[in-house]
């Protein structure tokens, strides 16, 4: 799975504050990501997080070309 620093992701399950969408802050074997309704930054393993993302917000130009 494509995923770079700086992309939104929606998660299948909400976090606790009741948001699913997260920022990537960093990307390798594990992800940091940051709520971006509360700020609270977590780090998960690549697998579980892959597994649960619903979809990835990107607002690349060179995505819409």
């Amino acid at each position: 799975m494509d995923i770079r620093p700086g992309d939104r992701i929606e998660m299948k399950k909400p976090h606790p504050c009741g948001n699913k969408i997260f920022l990537v802050l960093r990307a390798g074997m594990d992800f940091k990501i940051r709520c971006t309704s509360c700020g609270r930054e977590v780090m998960v393993p690549r697998l579980k997080c892959e597994k649960n993302i619903r979809r990835i917000l990107r607002d690349d130009p060179e995505e819409k070309a």
